[in-house]
């Protein structure tokens, strides 16, 4: 460091501690000379510093998210772990340097001015004591730093790797069964089976995000069981974000779905025709039995697969398993959620085998994680739709409540769940970008999709070899994926609730106009109503139009009717009439609106 030497001038009257000015160093380069009287010595020591501090406070407050994404890149970790040791000897020197300066100008104070130099002074052993106590501390803290920052390097190797965390696992098909949520054995002809070839996955190159399209990553649960053979991806969810609008949608598809379409060029439609026949939560399982059919491996046929349903590029996927799910939520410290329905379960599996009761009450709920787990994947006494509501709803509890300064503490509990729980294969070099979309995501405007029975899907709970079955409604799914971001949320909430009502309708020409009924029956059973037209005509013409309800259907049907207020601007007539067998018929005036479906089935 090219500065002048210390001179007699330099001496300052007042007598400096030389321990306090090696603290003052410790706490900021050069602050401990400028203590010291030495202030063009302490300035040359903190210019440094200041010019790092500088340029790092305006690159947090220019980019904010983007610099955590730039920061775990694993090139950069290194390069700040060998910053950190390189700013470790930076700051001994300065703090032994500052502790020297002191002890020197008080020697000339000693002295006087004028002499050759400075008396010879005994080391005080008190203050060389407090020197090397503040050297320890400066080497403990600096070590604190670089066990972080290899735990950081060690965990983006290990969640970023994008391998397949089904290697190594021997896969034994599971016992069929007629219970929901159960997954027979895929529906491979045995005989094709028996003739496939060793194969190996082909590996494939991570596409990379171009930043103006629209993103979808694919979020996967996986109830992982080793000791079994056992992999389900038993949560499957789409999460769709536009940049241009910072809009996000969720799609979930229940993991009892059968049918779904296999890409148009996919070597399995030799096999399983133009759809994969088993349950949508054993796909992995199948591909991984199946590879010379399956080339993509685990999770790019899962990608593929449901790009195809939806019409969608998945790029990337983020699975957790399940056990690694409680550990991570444990580690944030619990996690918060609005309860908005009390889940009653009185058949939930446990780890044992058993069954036990679970019940969590309405309301503001903090769980740890075994609750948060429970709360995520009861299934019996609710629906499919409910128990995709809720688990997006934990997802984004947690992204909510994350908070960075929190998890120092927990920072090696949390980096040992993470590298336990999470894999994907997006590429790192992305996250800088990704910070900086998820930064910018409005969560107010969330869009939440759950295809479930009956207005996405129907139900077959019996008669099928399969067991409990949902047969997708494929054409309207690639809808509501592509007027994902045009419906209103409130329509679609709405639309969801009607569906699940199952409201059985009629509609009656009041009119004479052709096809008015027909029109109007197609627009109600697109918004979720079981309607038809049935070739009847009214007993007269009403006014206005004319909804009915029959038979106290009115108190199981809320939210219909309140769709059909709100679409013909008329309070429903309630009527009891034991020789009609349908909830509600509404019969066409001059004031009906012209209302017709989407041009979707």
């Amino acid at each position: 460091m090219a500065t002048r030497p210390l001179t007699p001038d330099d001496a300052r009257v007042t007598a400096r501690s030389s321990f306090a000015a090696a603290f003052f160093s410790f706490v900021f380069p050069g602050l401990g000379q400028a203590y010291a009287g030495a202030w063009e010595r302490g300035l040359a020591f903190a210019a440094p510093p200041i010019l790092v501090l500088a340029l790092g406070a305006g690159l947090l407050l220019r980019y904010r998210l983007e610099v955590l994404g730039f920061v775990i890149q694993p090139a950069i970790l290194v390069a700040l772990l060998i910053f950190s040791i390189v700013a470790l000897a930076y700051r001994a020197v300065a703090i032994v340097d500052a502790y020297r300066v002191a002890d020197y100008m008080n020697g000339w104070r000693e002295s006087g001015r004028g002499r050759l130099g400075p008396p010879r002074r005994r080391a005080d052993p008190l203050a060389l004591a407090g020197l090397a106590a503040i050297l320890v501390v400066l080497l403990a803290g600096h070590a604190m730093v670089g066990y972080y920052g290899m735990q950081a390097l060690d965990l983006v190797g290990s969640v970023f790797g994008g391998g397949d965390p089904t290697a190594g696992l021997t896969l034994v098909a599971p016992t069929a069964s007629l219970a929901p949520g159960q997954t027979p054995p895929p529906a491979t002809p045995a005989a094709t089976t028996a003739a496939a070839p060793v194969a190996t996955v082909t590996p494939t190159t991570v596409p990379q995000w171009n930043g103006t399209d629209r993103l979808n990553i694919l979020l996967v649960g996986v109830d992982q069981r080793p000791s079994e053979g056992y992999f389900n991806t038993d949560t499957l969810i789409v999460a769709s974000i536009d940049p241009a609008t910072k809009e996000i949608a969720m799609f979930t598809l229940p993991r009892d779905t059968v049918d779904v379409p296999l890409p148009p060029d996919s070597p399995a439609r030799a096999v399983y025709g133009p759809n994969y026949g088993g349950k949508i939560n054993s796909l992995c399982m199948a591909a991984k039995s199946r590879p010379d059919i399956f080339p993509a491996g685990c999770f790019g046929t899962i990608k593929e697969v449901l790009g195809t349903l939806y019409g969608l590029d998945i790029k990337y996927y983020v699975e957790v398993n399940f056990a690694g799910f409680q550990q991570v939520v444990d580690a944030l410290g619990g996690v918060t959620i609005n309860v908005q329905v009390p889940v009653i379960d009185d058949a939930y599996p446990t780890d044992k085998g058993s069954l036990t009761r679970v019940y969590i009450p309405a309301g503001i709920q903090h769980m740890d994680g075994t609750q948060a787990l429970i709360y995520a994947r009861s299934r019996h006494g609710s629906s499919d739709f409910d128990r995709g509501q809720r688990q997006q709803r934990v997802l984004l509890s947690l992204r909510q409540q994350t908070d960075v300064g929190g998890l120092i503490p927990r920072i090696p509990e949390l980096v040992s769940s993470l590298k336990q729980a999470v894999h994907t294969d997006i590429p790192v070099n992305l996250l800088p970008q990704l910070a900086q979309l998820a930064g910018g995501i409005d969560m107010s405007k969330l869009r939440s999709y759950v295809f479930a029975p009956s207005w996405w899907a129907t139900e077959i709970r019996s008669g099928d070899p399969r067991g409990y079955v949902i047969e997708p409604k494929v054409d309207r799914i690639r809808y509501g994926v592509r007027e994902a971001f045009a419906d209103k949320a409130s329509d679609i909430a709405l639309r969801e609730k009607v569906a699940a009502e199952s409201a059985t309708t009629w509609v009656l020409n009041g009119t004479g106009t052709q096809g008015q009924a027909s029109s109007l029956a197609g627009y109600l059973s697109w918004n979720g109503m079981q309607a038809s037209a049935p070739n009847q005509k009214p007993a007269k013409t009403p006014a206005a139009t004319l909804v009915r309800v029959y038979n106290g259907a009115e108190t199981r049907l809320p939210q219909t009717i309140a769709f059909l207020q709100k679409t013909f601007g008329a309070a429903p007539t309630l009527v009891n009439d034991p020789t009609v067998h349908v909830d509600v018929i509404v019969t066409t005036a001059a004031d009906t609106p012209a209302l017709q479906a989407p041009n979707a089935p």
